[in-house]
């Protein structure tokens, strides 16, 4: 077994390690996880993390050979892994933030849960590229420089995308037949 991979999962990932990288990145495993043990509460949550960051690492085309270069891309990984899961967190917590609101407050919010779901419904009608710029930008909240890298275009394109996304989708909010109530109180 293998940092807890054992053989089958690296074959499942479909790439080849040579011996060598396998031993560096065992040597560098005590590290990544105090690393992860300062990013995170818990060893449990940490050895989670470094796991997770070493399944991606076997998943990349390029791994570096020697262990000047493997050393910070790993731990540059480690990184990304627990700021993933910090968005995904936050996404849950408002969700149910929301959720939690509607259920206090439904009376209240019955306008802005139909304006909710209006928008949830011209979502679904626009292209794969215009929701997916949405999505990054504005539910994730990912900076025009962090979309550009994970879509590899230039941060221009990132905008011109966005702005084109926004207003198809205030297009097929406007298209819709359904108009919220709003109380004159």
């Amino acid at each position: 077994m293998f940092i807890g991979l054992n053989k089958g999962a690296f074959l499942k990932c479909g790439f080849f390690l040579s011996m060598s990288t396998r031993q560096r990145i065992k040597k560098l495993f005590p590290e990544l996880k105090a690393y992860a043990n300062a990013l995170v509460s818990g060893s449990h949550i940490a050895e989670d993390l470094v796991q997770e960051a070493i399944a991606r690492a076997l998943q990349a085309k390029k791994i570096p050979n020697d262990l000047q270069g493997l050393r910070p891309w790993l731990f540059r990984i480690v990184r990304n892994v627990h700021i993933d899961s910090l968005r995904r967190e936050k996404i849950q917590r408002d969700y149910s933030l929301e959720q939690e609101k509607l259920l206090n407050d439904g009376a209240g919010f019955y306008p802005v849960v139909l304006e909710e779901i209006l928008v949830r419904e011209a979502l679904t009608q626009l292209n794969a590229v215009e929701r997916e710029i949405l999505y990054l930008i504005d539910v994730l909240e990912f900076k025009y420089s962090e979309a550009a890298i994970v879509l590899s275009v230039p941060e221009g394109t990132i905008m011109s995308r966005i702005s084109r996304a926004r207003r198809a989708l205030l297009t097929k909010v406007e298209q819709s037949n359904v108009t919220p109530f709003r109380s004159k109180v």
